[in-house]
């Protein structure tokens, strides 16, 4: 793939930011790495270089570095969320992607996530890779770093950035042991190339002191969460904050958007994920249709539970829930379809196992002190791509969202 020279877009306030286009296709894909930039060098290094690839493959790639870092303009302040939002917008306006799907992880996935929430009319859909919504510890946010490990990591930044120590402790930290020596010290450079270390500290420090989880509530645009079995719990809890939004785990340790995680992940199923997603196929899919039995359920009441347990009790309920609907589908041979905050959707090759399926989870979440309602419908799905969909999925929908809150309600053919 030809990659064409770097531009620059100049921000009201003077900045210029660098950016580059790679690709065309029938969409917009906007964003960046969450570290290491996305301009040029990204493209010297093959393992992100083809990742990189591989999604302007599906789309128009456009991609930028933050101001202060790689060819963007130096000698000024780390930005924060909001001001990262605003030079996005000039790189868009200047390239005419007036609705791109946004892409990243990291930092710059809480960054798309503010901006799809701020421009929803600017932003056809949003692409979340291995979702983080803070980084930090929190009572209510178990999966972040403590605070003694954010010192470290900028008395670190501070001593060992762009060596070939600080970047083989960083990842020995990160527990990603994948690169090569040789991989090692093109990171190494490559992080003396984006960033000075007085820098790359202000942009940790920001990072650390980032939360979104008041914003994502408040998303209109469809979001895909994709991660891998590592980031499930997390992403889950994402998840469950979004309105309209999509999980997908892959089997691995990780994705090179950011190289502190080595690609095991299978590139080629993740990009046909993101062309389901964005509406670009390929190749033409297999279409097949199959008699089967379609289960769709949800907590009761959701709203106002969240709102009484509070984030952290919500998600710890939300997570109990999914684990009794699990159990559930495992013992009655039900294939789990796709989930939705606290929905389930999930497959089976016969009308009695679903209906006990459904009775039983109604009965076990009585312990946790919600109520679920269920539907149940039986017909010809049509499957494409592996993917059950059809009228009968959307029938089945229906009839779940006129159960009563216990009950499981079958339709009739």
């Amino acid at each position: 793939m030809e990659i064409p020279e770097p531009c620059y877009a100049k921000t009201p306030d003077g900045v210029y930011i660098a950016y580059q286009v790679v690709g065309e296709g029938p969409v917009d894909i906007a964003g960046g790495f969450a570290w290491l930039g996305s301009v040029e060098i990204p493209f010297e290094w093959d393992t992100s270089a083809r990742f990189l690839e591989g999604l302007a493959s599906i789309g128009r790639l456009i991609l930028h570095d933050r101001r202060g870092t790689g060819l963007s303009s130096r000698n000024v302040p780390a930005p924060n969320l909001e001001t990262r939002v605003g030079d996005m917008m000039v790189v868009l306006d200047t390239v005419g992607a007036e609705r791109p799907a946004l892409i990243g992880g990291g930092d710059s996935g809480a960054v798309n996530a503010l901006f799809a929430s701020s421009h929803p009319e600017r932003v056809s859909s949003l692409i979340w890779l291995s979702p983080e919504a803070r980084s930090v510890w929190a009572p209510d946010y178990p999966w972040g770093v403590g605070p003694d490990y954010v010192e470290r990591s900028v008395r670190a930044i501070e001593r060992d950035w762009g060596t070939t120590t600080g970047t083989r402790a960083s990842l020995e930290l990160e527990g990603d042991m994948a690169f090569d020596e040789g991989s090692i010290r093109h990171l190494a450079r490559l992080s003396r190339w984006w960033l000075t270390p007085d820098v790359a500290a202000s942009y940790e420090r920001i990072w650390y002191e980032t939360d979104v989880r008041a914003i994502l509530p408040s998303l209109l645009t469809p979001a895909l969460l994709i991660g891998t079995e590592g980031d499930r719990e997390q992403m889950e809890f994402v998840a469950s904050l979004i309105p309209n939004c999509e999980t997908a785990v892959f089997s691995g340790s990780g994705f090179v958007f950011a190289p502190r995680s080595s690609l095991l992940v299978d590139r080629e199923l993740v990009y046909s994920r993101i062309r389901r997603f964005v509406g670009v196929e390929r190749p033409a899919p297999e279409l097949d249709t199959v008699l089967s039995t379609v289960l769709f359920s949800d907590i009761v009441g959701s709203t106002e539970k969240q709102a009484m347990l509070g984030d952290h009790g919500w998600k710890d309920l939300v997570l109990r829930h999914h684990t009794i609907v699990r159990e559930s589908l495992a013992r009655w041979r039900g294939v789990e379809n796709d989930t939705a905050g606290d929905g389930f959707y999930a497959t089976f090759d016969g009308p009695a196992r679903a209906i006990r399926c459904a009775q039983e989870v109604v009965e076990r979440v009585r312990d946790l002190g919600i109520r679920i309602r269920a539907g149940v419908h039986t017909g010809e799905c049509e499957v494409i791509d592996g993917k059950y969909g059809g009228l009968t999925v959307s029938i089945g929908a229906r009839v779940a969202a006129r159960a009563r809150p216990s009950e499981v309600l079958i339709s009739q053919r």
